[in-house]
């Protein structure tokens, strides 16, 4: 089976995933994807034979919408769905404006803001199409994300070295998974 299907198939078999990606999909967003943990923790529980760990401490929703800037947007997006699963910690974010926060060019999609993420295993998202089929943007692949290795996406490796270090340590994703390979850049 291909890593597109192994993906598919590892977020199906999850009913707490599959309940946040219909809650998402529900919304009716444009360019809209849950990613980062969501969809990295899955994969490296699987690659360690093991059950999927909880859901993330957030679930990172992103958007694409050059006309709906405002922030405010965002937060009565994750109030819909804190109403929705209050248990879950939601965090939306727009990302036609999120390239000032980060110092880029702007993003053009929510693809191309992935693009700036800082890992390429941390780069995927997925959304679940209205026919059940979950769809995967992946800018890097996932050869990194199934292969359980660690490396900073281009701005990451020199202009922004320190924040990617800091956060290989702060995560310590090492310690949950120990069979990742971190490359320092």
């Amino acid at each position: 089976m291909d890593k597109l299907h192994q993906l598919q198939s590892a977020l199906c078999a999850d009913p707490a995933r599959l309940r946040v990606l219909r809650l998402v999909r529900d919304l009716c967003l444009p360019d809209c994807w849950v990613g980062a943990g969501f969809v990295r923790s899955a994969i490296w529980d699987m690659q360690h034979r093991r059950p999927f760990s909880p859901l993330p401490s957030d679930i990172d929703v992103i958007w694409f919408d050059e006309t709906l800037l405002d922030p405010a947007v965002d937060n009565l997006i994750e109030a819909n769905l804190c109403r929705l699963a209050p248990s879950l910690n939601w965090s939306v974010k727009n990302q036609a404006r999120m390239h000032v926060r980060n110092d880029d060019p702007p993003y053009s999609c929510a693809t191309s803001a992935m693009e700036a993420w800082p890992e390429t295993a941390t780069a995927v998202a997925v959304r679940l199409g209205k026919d059940e089929v979950i769809e995967v943007a992946a800018p890097f692949g996932l050869d990194d994300l199934f292969n359980l290795v660690v490396r900073p996406t281009a701005r990451f490796e020199v202009e922004k070295k320190a924040l990617y270090l800091d956060r290989i340590r702060s995560k310590n994703w090492a310690a949950l998974w120990p069979s990742l390979h971190i490359i320092d850049a």
